[in-house]
């Protein structure tokens, strides 16, 4: 969904990444930011929360005529349905990122 969206084209490819691996993590439950995410990437969690919170923004606020093909390939279970993954309530993406 960043690739359409021109606000994204001036984040690094590695930090952009490395938001969206961090907002899948905490939408699914799966736990935190560990050291050796931090390590490996380069990203402290705080760096990655304010990009975060404007993908779950962008989650959230999605037109919904955009991106039609993608939105339909991305239902698929092939895909594991993650296009209709529900995005994450903005207060309590806020509280999960401040207490971990």
């Amino acid at each position: 969904m960043t690739l359409q969206e021109y606000d994204y084209a001036r984040e690094s490819p590695s930090k952009l990444a490395a938001s969206c691996l961090l907002l899948a993590l905490t939408m699914k439950n799966l736990g935190g930011w560990t050291p050796t995410l931090e390590y490996y990437s380069g990203y402290s969690a705080q760096e990655l929360h304010p990009l975060v919170k404007r993908l779950n923004f962008l989650l959230t606020y999605q037109p919904c005529d955009k991106l039609n093909a993608v939105r339909s390939k991305y239902s698929h279970r092939v895909f594991f349905e993650v296009a209709k993954v529900t995005p994450m309530d903005m207060l309590k993406l806020e509280e999960t990122l401040t207490s971990s």
